[in-house]
């Protein structure tokens, strides 16, 4: 078994304007980078083994919190994909959809972007993530997405995404879990909040 944090990647131009990302590797904003480049990780994950989403926003995140350590891209990490649906907004899909949209959000796990995955798909290779980093035996750092963590979440605490998460996620925190051998997660402490950078 080993600890495992979840971060997700600094902002990017498409949040500011609430638009859905899935694999569109768009980059991490000015006003990002800057961020990530604020805050610092706590203890134990400061010295974690740092697995990256191969997308670029989550890699200039890890190069910006943890440089000059280390870091491994992981496809296993790789946001949600949203198909034809990249690039829209939730706002946008609702008001065009109808009806349609809403019950496919109530499919919870099973939810699934015209041409894309479910939750329920992401949380199987997030399972074959957790059995690598069981075997590591050393705290493991994830930088990843928001799609990701929230399935992790699911994975965690048994919740199928229909209703309210069982825990409020900050996103400019760790979300911590314990990773066992069998491929499984289980929370162990949300919301563990970012440190700012020292002075220089």
């Amino acid at each position: 078994m080993t600890r495992i944090a979840f971060l997700r990647h600094g902002p990017t131009d498409w949040n500011a304007q609430s638009r859905i990302q899935g694999r569109e590797d768009v980059g991490l904003s000015v006003e990002g980078l800057r961020l990530m480049e604020s805050l610092r990780l706590p203890a134990p994950f400061d010295a974690a083994r740092v697995f990256t989403s191969p997308l670029s926003r989550a890699r200039a995140t890890a190069q910006a919190i943890m440089a000059p350590q280390p870091h491994e891209a992981e496809d296993s990490l790789i946001e949600m994909d949203w198909g034809q649906w990249s690039g829209e907004t939730v706002g946008a899909l609702r008001e065009r959809l109808g009806d349609a949209f809403l019950e496919n959000e109530a499919r919870g796990l099973d939810f699934r972007a015209e041409g894309g995955e479910s939750p329920r798909d992401v949380m199987a290779r997030l399972s074959g993530f957790a059995r690598k980093a069981a075997h590591l035996q050393e705290p493991v750092l994830a930088i990843t997405h928001k799609g990701v963590i929230r399935a992790a979440l699911a994975m965690g605490t048994g919740w199928d995404m229909k209703g309210r998460a069982p825990v409020k996620l900050a996103w400019r925190a760790l979300h911590v879990f314990d990773a066992r051998n069998d491929g499984s997660l289980k929370l162990v402490e949300a919301n563990v909040m970012l440190k700012a950078a020292a002075a220089p």
